[in-house]
């Protein structure tokens, strides 16, 4: 993986630690805090380590995954010519879904409604034995503007473990807002509010764009070599 996308993923978890407070600190400080006054007893700060390497496996198995499909699929273009438009409309897709978190500083409505339905199916599952470092897994799977950035960004890192570091990268980032969160939202609540639609969903948006038009400007550099050499 390039340092230039490495260093992007880091970026996109640490501008986006606001937003990631605003959507879903409130319900990770209650989820951890409620596991934590079911066991009695347990050292303080274990249930929310436990949360964190669950989300920090999930998002790496995630990136992995974005990122060996997204480099076979790439492979396979480079030698079928039909597939080549499809892999720059690709590149396209994420230029415009980045250009739309830039403009308008949020994710589209049905994203925080999909991820709102998802929660309350997996919030039960959290109480087990076991089960925090599962929820935090499944946060993958968490509709999220800025989640579905970072997994484009791995998805161009150019293989799956490539994709993984990218992904563990973005969660570091990121898990550093949401490590703090419960004792920020009950002294800052308003400000989450404020920064929910701030300016870490117009950063995150503004380096996937870049970064696809990075992507689309390689592979339009290789075809124009191709075709000069011709």
């Amino acid at each position: 993986m390039s340092p230039a996308l490495a260093i992007t993923a880091l970026l996109m978890g640490l501008a986006g630690g606001p937003h990631c407070v605003a959507m879903c600190g409130a319900a990770c400080g209650g989820l951890v805090q409620r596991v934590q006054v079911v066991r009695r007893g347990e050292r303080l700060g274990a249930p929310q380590l436990e949360f964190h390497i669950g989300r920090l496996l999930g998002y790496s198995l995630a990136g992995a995954a974005a990122g060996f499909a997204v480099d076979s699929f790439a492979l396979l273009s480079k030698n079928t010519a039909a597939l080549q438009p499809v892999w720059t409309l690709f590149h396209l897709a994420v230029l415009a879904w980045g250009l739309m978190l830039l403009a308008r500083a949020r994710q589209p409505a049905w994203v925080e409604t999909a991820g709102r339905s998802v929660w309350d199916k997996i919030r039960p599952m959290a109480q087990a034995r076991g089960g925090l470092v599962a929820t935090g897994a499944l946060w993958t799977f968490m509709p999220c503007g800025l989640l579905y950035s970072a997994l484009l960004v791995a998805s161009l890192s150019g293989g799956a473990l490539e994709g993984a570091a990218s992904m563990a990268l973005f969660a570091l980032g990121s898990g550093l807002s949401l490590g703090i969160a419960p004792g920020v939202l009950r002294k800052v609540q308003a400000v989450a509010n404020r920064l929910r639609d701030g300016s870490g969903t117009r950063v995150a948006g503004l380096l996937l764009a870049l970064t696809a038009v990075a992507a689309l400007w390689i592979d339009l550099s290789h075809r124009i070599a191709q075709w000069c050499a011709q």
